[in-house]
Formats: C-alpha cells, structure tokens, sequence
C-alpha cells in the first residue's frame, strides 16, 4: 500500500477509532435520584438521556444539564456525578444494585419514584495510539443537544433505535446497544471536531494541515516503513528544515520522535494483548536489532518490554 495514497487523514483518524467497549448500563431512575461513576482512566465515558433529564457534574467543569435526546461525553474516564437536580445525594453506582445481563452489559433501577428518566450509559477504550492521542485533547466533557440543528436528524435517528432496545433487551439486544453506542460517539466526536475552535489547533490541527496532515496519516498507515524527516518532508512537498519545525511547532514534538512514539504505543499494545516475543514485535515494526528496539521502547514508555510481557503472564 502507498503510504502516500491521498486520504482526508483526520477522516482516517476517526477511521481507526476501533472501540472496545468495557461497561454498558441502562438506568430506568425515578426522582430523586443521583449516581457517582467511578473514574476510569484511558477510557471514555458516554451518556445518553432517552427520556427526562440530568444534571452532569466533574471535579473540573461546572455542571451541565442534560435534555431527553442530548449525548454527553467524558473523553478522559474521569470519576463524575449524575443527579436529577442539584442537591439529589449521589452514592457510589455500585451500591446500588446492578442487575447484570452479561460480562459486559448491565440493568440498574433506582430512584425516589417521581419523575422517569431512562439513560444509555458506557465506557469504551480506543485501542489505536492517533485515537488516544485524539482523546487526550478532547475538552473534560464534550455535549451534543438534541436541539442542535446540524446534529438533530443523525442524533435522534440512533437514539430512537437505542430507545426501542433500551425499553426491552430482546435477544441480540446487547449488540445492537453497544454497536449504536459505538456510532454516537464517534458522531459526537465529529460534531467537537466540525464546531469547536480548538480542533483547529495543536495535533488536530497538524492533521488538517495541507502539508503536515498526509505525513502524520502515513506515518499511521505504516508505522514500520523506514521513514526519515526528509522523507516525510518530500511527501509533504517542504524542505526538509521548513517541516521540521512546522510539525515541531504544530504537533509539540519533533518528526522522529512522534514516529517512534507511534510504534511504541503499537508495540506496547502488542506486547500487552498478544502472545509475542519482544523481538517478534521489534522485527514488526521495523527494527533490526531487539536491543535497539528495547532502549527505544523503555525510553518511550517508561519501562522495558519484558515488564510489559510480564503484566500479560500474571494476567492470563
């Protein structure tokens, strides 16, 4: 494959946002209610009111209400508060109760008995090393309204699905939930990325970037490709000097050292999740010697390969 094939790379960005997801919840609540959800780090939360209201509160952004048909998302995992008004007590979720379905997919009811209000609720993780750099400049918590005009029809056309599985978990039900799930958050994400002044700066904007966007893609695309700044460079259409400092400027680091970060992230991701040598994945990802490899991993991740091959051994 031509690593230079043209593309949209934030397209191909949001191409590679491979979810996994790791809890699924639907609350039936009547108030008053409230819940507090345990952080979860390096996964992102997400919120759907089907039917009522909520009030959304983190440790670092004043509180959000949201309407029947809003999405709201907590890119990060941080710990947070729902509550059906401002003064409701939020216990821990998980003293409440939780009716579960499967590994993955759970049921709480819980409330006062006043008013209903019925919530979609999840965690997935991205497993790609673009898509995590993607949540970690996402604002603490992004919010799609249903009353949004440019979000409403795709908005309301998925929740209305999520709505009839969420009244019944029907056979292939849990499926259907977590695949919806899957699509409103990256129709949120795309929503953040169309509005929002600062998707157009720091490594977002690197990416749509005429020039630096295509070299970040292809980096992403072929990681193991033997690349070099004035490779990246030509492809780009610049001077060696004049892309280098460019992406310095825009990315925050410098052309080599995100490419390798990028293939230690993958190789990190190999190392935890397959059953693989270190010098197996060194050989993957382009290098030649498995010490060199070694020094570059523990000096990107912070730790040597084999402690990672370890964490996988005491796991299984």
């Amino acid at each position: 494959m031509d690593p230079w094939a043209p593309a949209d790379p934030l397209a191909e960005t949001l191409g590679v946002l491979r979810m996994n997801g790791a809890y699924y919840c639907r609350s039936e609540l009547t108030a008053p209610w409230g819940m507090a959800l345990f952080a979860m780090p390096g996964y992102l939360w997400f919120h759907v009111v089907v039917s009522g209201r909520i009030l959304l509160e983190t440790d670092d952004s004043p509180g959000v209400w949201l309407e029947a048909g809003d999405l709201a998302l907590v890119p990060r995992g941080s710990g947070h508060r729902l509550r059906s008004e401002a003064d409701a007590a939020a216990p821990d979720i998980l003293e409440l109760g939780l009716e579960r379905v499967s590994d993955r997919y759970e049921v709480l009811r819980h409330g006062g008995g006043g008013a209903p209000t019925t919530l979609v609720c999840g965690a997935v993780r991205f497993e790609h090393p673009a898509a995590r750099r993607l949540v970690e400049v996402l604002p603490d918590v992004i919010q799609v309204a249903a009353s949004d005009p440019l979000q409403a029809d795709w908005t309301q056309a998925t929740l209305r699905l999520m709505a009839a599985e969420a009244r019944e978990l029907r056979p292939g039900g849990e499926a259907a939930m977590t695949r919806l799930a899957d699509v409103l958050v990256i129709q949120a994400l795309r929503a953040w990325l169309d509005s929002d002044p600062a998707a157009r700066t720091g490594w977002l904007g690197a990416l749509r970037d005429p020039d630096l966007g295509g070299a970040i893609a292809a980096v992403h695309r072929d990681p193991a490709r033997t690349w070099t700044v004035a490779a990246l460079a030509h492809g780009a259409a610049m001077s060696r000097s004049a892309f280098a400092a460019r992406f310095a400027e825009l990315v925050g680091e410098p052309p080599m050292q995100y490419v390798t970060r990028v293939r230690m992230q993958l190789a990190h991701d190999a190392l935890r999740t397959e059953r693989t040598t270190a010098g197996e994945v060194a050989g993957r990802f382009g290098y030649r010697s498995e010490a060199a490899f070694a020094r570059a991993f523990k000096r990107t991740m912070g730790v040597p390969p084999g402690a990672v091959r370890r964490s996988l051994s005491r796991s299984t």
